[in-house]
């Protein structure tokens, strides 16, 4: 029979969450070998986090972190709020951005594979705490920004509801990173789609003329002033959308794109990202009853 040694069942444990004997016979039976175990408590549903791994996970938080030119944002989901306020989920998240920048993997798989520290895998990492925790978890997806002679400004707002961050080329130094920050707090707060006009999709600015369009041969005028109408009201329309076009939030007497260019001419927007939490995740209907009763109950 083949020897499991306490090492072995606390290596299994920390990847699966079962209990610990449920571990130990795992490798008993699978003649010591971990990969095997997990596969042989996943297919008892004795592994913790395969358990959770169907429940919606649409809160946690969103994260951010940069260094010179690079800038990161990252999301991971939990099943409640209480979780985005636990210690460890916290550490987990902040780590995981600096890791991400650090090794710039491609995408989610990549960065899941990636060594978390303590002889663990990100992947492991991460369904030891849903273990601990015992809540579903996943971290559902990471942006990468570079930009290239300048600098990269992150800002969270909320407690981890919404990142967003700003690569601005072209210009470095404190004052530099200070705007791109500035600009990454406008985007928390004014959401634009677009960096500028030139980005916005063709069939876009079509179906905005058309409305437009509509509404203007309503008011029974000619045709070309109508057609005048419709060019004033789309810059009205680039001016929601377009990043370098929005009044800017910390002084609204200026658009962004001129603030830019009085604080450094020749430098340029090159990338923009924001991340709400949740966004696009359909959420379970549920009550603050219900969230005390799952969280007691595991």
């Amino acid at each position: 029979m083949t020897q499991v040694t306490a090492s072995d069942v606390k290596l299994l444990r920390e990847k699966t969450g079962a209990g610990m004997m449920d571990c130990k016979k795992a490798l008993t039976e699978t003649g010591g070998d971990i990969e095997a175990g997990v596969d042989f408590l996943r297919k008892k549903g004795l592994s913790a986090a395969e358990k959770k791994a169907g429940r919606v996970a649409a809160e946690g938080l969103v994260a951010a972190a940069a260094e010179g030119d690079a800038g990161v944002l990252i999301e991971v989901n939990s099943e409640t709020d209480f979780v985005s306020k636990n210690d460890m989920f916290q550490d987990f998240v902040a780590r995981l951005a600096g890791l991400t920048l650090a090794k710039d993997p491609a995408d989610v798989e990549a960065l899941s594979a990636l060594d978390f520290g303590d002889g663990k895998t990100v992947s492991e990492a991460l369904n030891q705490l849903i273990a601990s925790i015992g809540e579903n978890m996943n971290i559902r997806r990471i942006a990468r920004a570079r930009a290239p002679g300048g600098v990269v400004g992150t800002y969270v707002h909320a407690g981890g509801k919404i990142a967003t961050m700003v690569a601005v080329s072209g210009a470095t130094g404190s004052t530099a990173q200070a705007l791109a920050r500035d600009f990454a707090m406008h985007v928390a707060a004014a959401n634009p789609q677009y960096i500028n006009r030139e980005q916005v999709a063709g069939e876009a600015i079509e179906r905005e003329r058309e409305v437009l369009s509509e509404r203007a041969k309503a008011t029974g005028k000619p045709a070309n002033i109508i057609d005048k109408i419709v060019d004033g009201q789309m810059n009205k329309f680039y001016a929601e959308v377009c990043l370098l076009e929005q009044d800017f939030v910390k002084d609204p007497d200026q658009t962004v794109g001129k603030v830019l260019k009085a604080a450094a001419d020749g430098a340029d927007v090159v990338a923009m990202q924001r991340f709400q939490l949740g966004e696009g995740i359909e959420k379970a209907a549920s009550d603050f009853a219900a969230e005390v009763a799952a969280q007691v109950n595991g």
